[in-house]
Parts: structure tokens; C-alpha cells; sequence
């Protein structure tokens, strides 16, 4: 029986995982700091600014994970991981001096092309270097990272925002510590992990299987030898080497639309895709307006948001114990099934014009449902379904996929909202659930306990 060093791969993994850290810090702070940006730039009037001071690092988002694809498969994972750390601790700086709102925006894209390098290359990684029997976990990590990053960014934004009154009116924001400078420190806060990611990088070994594709036998026995040994090594090896032999020397994007591919290409772009149309990430993004309508005041909106936050990461830990022993298609059905479930009741009160505590509860139940499901799993089998020759670039056309996806519906819910009202936001959200349900049922086979290499041989016959 082969014996792993547990040890080993979690530090490693967990260092990759920082991206995911930082991903999710990046991703959420700017929501705390935007009653007091907004007054500092004098944009609080102007809907189209507040949409894209909102969105713009979505723009970076996409431009990263084409870059990933292009550059991953050829510099590899290592390289790239090492730069999204340095754009995320230059994007964090910049950000906090900013004085003008063009620059705002620009260092705002910055770390959103972070983010889109981030958030395909840290689970790509993870699965690249973790064992079968417990890849799901390990590339749960990342997952949980990322729920880490949100209740970080969260905390701060929460205890930063509590130096001034909530109730204070325009004028004495802007005039307060907090409008003109609490703000920047909601966003250097940041450096600190960044700068840690960025040192921490240069001590991992590069993907063992990217260094296979690229002839670098002695590198890789050696890596997969302090992974689980000797046997291991030569087994895992010789695996690799194999899958490597069926697909053509040279990679290029034409490759992406082979017919043998687009099965697996078609299910990676869905469920990314769904990830976000799910709709759950609207209420991180748009918290004030979602417990607003539920009848709370801006008081109780900033600690709910913490709770929110609370509720991620716990039931992420959730998805690290199942996912390995209840297997990802269970629970992407277990969380699609769910959502539609709740986002029914919730359709419902609003419609009928419950608030409080009800209110509350469903979106937690919501967040509880996502996080142990649909958010960490749709990264798992992401990492795993692509082969191994063009991973990279699969796994970048998937995260334009999701980032896409996410901007759509970041762009959309305000206008969804005002034309069907949160009840009739939240009933189509349940009916995407719905469709998404039906399609992990028909096309989504179960990865649990097999190898990448044993993977690709099922779904690209």
C-alpha cells in the first residue's frame, strides 16, 4: 500500500491555494469599500461609474484567463503564479494611492487579471500534483482559500467601516477618516498576504506533469518520489507518459475543437457558467440591496454580511470531508437541486413581503447549500476532466467561461431586479438551477477516486 506524504502535499497546496486567498479578498473588498470610493470620486450619482468601478476587474478577470491559456501551457503553472502574486501586491498598492478614478480603475483591472490567473492555475496545479484517492479534497482547498479571503475582506471592511457613523450623511462621509483614507486600507490590507504568496511561490516544486510534457524525466521521478514514493513514482510516471503519447506533439487552440474533445469542453464550460448564473454570488456583490428589501437597516447589513461570510467558510469544510467519499456529481446535484429548492422559498417571501429573520435564514441556507457543493466542486472537476496535453488552455477557455458568466449576471441584476423585482430575480435563478440540475444528471460523469490519466481515457473515446 502505497503511503503518501499528507504533509507535503498540503503545504504545497495550500501555497498555490493563496491564489485563491487573494482571489476572494480581491473579489469582495471593493464591495465594503464603496460607500466611501464612491463619495472620494464623486461617482455616487452616476450608475454607469458605480457599474464599472463594480465590474472593471472583471474585464481583468477574462483578460487573465486568456492569458493562462495561452502561457500556462508553455511557461507553466509555477511561472504564472509567481506573476499573478506580483499583480495582486502592485494592483492592492495601487489601489489604496489612487487619487484619480481612471487610476482607480486601472489598478482595479490589475488584480482582476491576478484573479483570472489565480483562478485557473491554483486547482490546475492541485490536481496536477495531488494522489487520486485525495485530489478532491486537496483542490478544495482552493475553495476554501477563497471563502477565507471573502470572511477576510469582509472583517475588515466591517470593522474599517464601523469607525464612522453608518448613518452619516454624504458630506460627512467624504469628510471623514474613513472617506478619505479608511478606504485605502481596506485595500492595502491586501499586501500582506500578496507579498507572503509571492516569497512562498519560488519554494514549490512546477507541475510534475508539465515538466513530463516537457522532457524533464529526473525532475518529475523526483517530485512524485517525495509525493508518495519510489513505486509511486514509477507508476504515476509511466501513466503519464502514456497519456501524453496519444495527443500530437504540438499543442494549438484548434486542438480545443476537436471532435473527440467537445463533449468534455461542452461540460467544462457549463458548469463554470452555471457556477455563477446560479445566481449566489449576487448576494456578495449585492448584499446592501438584498437585505435591504428584506427590511434591514445599514446597521445590521455589515454584521449580516459577516455572517454571510461565517456560513462559507463553514460548510467549504463541509465539501473537504464529502467530496472524496460522496463524490463530485452527487454533490453538484445535491447543490443545483438545493438552490432551486430555496430560491423558490425565497421568491416567495419577497413576493408575499416577508422580512427579518426569514429572510435571513434562506440566504444563509442558500450560501450554506453553495459552499458545500457547487463552488468548490465546479473547481475540482474543472481541474480533472481536461487532458492532460491541453489542459492549460481547456481550463482557460472554462474560467472566460465562468468569468464571462459572472459579468452578465454582476451587469445584469440591476436591471433584473428592477424589472421582475427581487422575487421574480431570485424564480429565474431557481429555474437556471433547475436546467443546470438536468444537465450535471445527463452529461457529468463521476470523477471520485480515479486518476487524471484514467479520466481522460473515459471521456475522450
Amino acid at each position: 500500500m502505497i503511503k503518501f506524504n499528507s504533509k507535503y502535499i498540503f503545504a504545497i497546496s495550500m501555497v498555490s491555494a493563496m491564489g485563491g486567498l487573494l482571489f476572494g479578498y480581491d473579489w469582495v473588498v471593493i464591495g465594503g469599500a464603496k460607500p466611501f470610493y464612491e463619495k472620494f470620486f464623486d461617482i455616487a450619482q452616476s450608475p454607469n461609474l458605480q457599474g464599472w468601478a463594480m465590474s472593471c476587474a472583471l474585464v481583468g478577470c477574462l483578460l487573465g484567463s486568456i492569458i493562462s491559456g495561452i502561457l500556462s501551457d508553455r511557461f507553466g503553472r509555477k511561472k504564472l503564479l509567481i506573476f499573478s502574486a506580483f499583480l495582486f501586491l502592485i494592483s492592492a498598492l495601487g489601489t489604496g494611492y489612487s487619487d484619480i478614478f481612471n487610476v482607480f480603475v486601472f489598478y482595479r483591472i490589475l488584480g482582476g487579471i491576478g484573479i483570472g490567473l489565480a483562478s485557473n492555475l491554483s486547482p490546475m496545479y492541485i490536481a496536477e500534483v495531488s494522489p487520486a484517492s485525495m485530489r478532491g479534497r486537496f483542490v478544495s482547498l482552493n475553495q476554501l482559500t477563497i471563502v477565507i479571503g471573502i470572511l477576510a475582506a469582509q472583517l475588515v471592511n466591517w470593522q474599517i467601516a464601523d469607525v464612522v457613523t453608518v448613518d452619516a450623511s454624504d458630506a460627512e462621509i467624504l469628510a471623514s477618516w474613513n472617506g478619505q483614507v479608511g478606504w485605502r486600507w481596506m485595500f492595502w490590507a491586501e499586501l500582506f498576504p500578496a507579498g507572503l504568496f509571492l516569497v512562498l511561490m519560488f519554494f514549490v516544486p512546477e507541475s510534475p506533469r508539465w515538466l513530463a510534457k516537457n522532457g524533464a524525466e529526473k525532475t518529475v521521478e523526483k517530485i512524485l518520489t517525495r509525493i508518495g514514493g519510489t513505486i509511486y513514482a514509477q507508476s504515476e510516471y509511466v501513466s503519464i507518459k502514456e497519456s501524453l503519447s496519444l495527443s500530437p506533439e504540438k499543442v494549438n487552440w484548434r486542438q480545443l475543437f476537436d471532435p473527440k474533445l467537445k463533449k468534455v469542453l461542452l461540460i467544462g464550460i457549463v458548469l463554470a457558467a452555471f457556477q455563477q448564473w446560479c445566481g449566489i454570488n449576487v448576494i456578495f456583490n449585492y448584499a446592501d440591496e438584498i437585505f435591504t428589501a428584506a427590511g434591514y437597516g445599514v446597521s445590521d447589513i455589515l454584521f449580516n454580511i459577516v455572517i454571510t461570510g461565517s456560513v462559507n467558510l463553514l460548510f467549504t469544510f463541509v465539501a473537504i470531508y464529502t467530496v472524496d467519499r460522496f463524490g463530485r456529481r452527487n454533490l453538484m446535484l445535491i447543490g443545483a437541486g438545493g438552490l432551486a429548492g430555496i430560491y423558490a422559498l425565497m421568491g416567495a417571501a419577497y413576493y408575499f413581503q416577508f422580512s427579518g429573520f426569514i429572510l435571513l435564514f434562506l440566504v444563509i441556507l442558500a450560501i450554506a447549500c453553495y459552499a458545500m457543493s457547487l463552488a468548490p466542486i465546479t473547481w475540482v472537476v474543472l481541474s480533472e476532466i481536461f487532458p492532460n496535453k491541453i489542459r492549460g488552455g481547456a481550463m482557460a477557455v472554462a474560467t472566460v467561461s465562468l468569468w464571462t458568466a459572472s459579468f452578465l449576471l454582476t451587469y445584469s441584476f440591476p436591471f433584473l431586479n428592477k424589472l421582475l423585482n427581487a422575487s421574480g430575480t431570485f424564480w429565474l435563478y431557481g429555474l437556471i438551477s433547475v436546467m443546470g440540475f438536468l444537465f450535471i444528471w445527463k452529461k457529468l460523469p463521476e470523477t471520485k477516486g480515479k486518476t487524471l490519466e484514467e479520466i481522460e481515457h473515459e471521456l475522450i473515446k
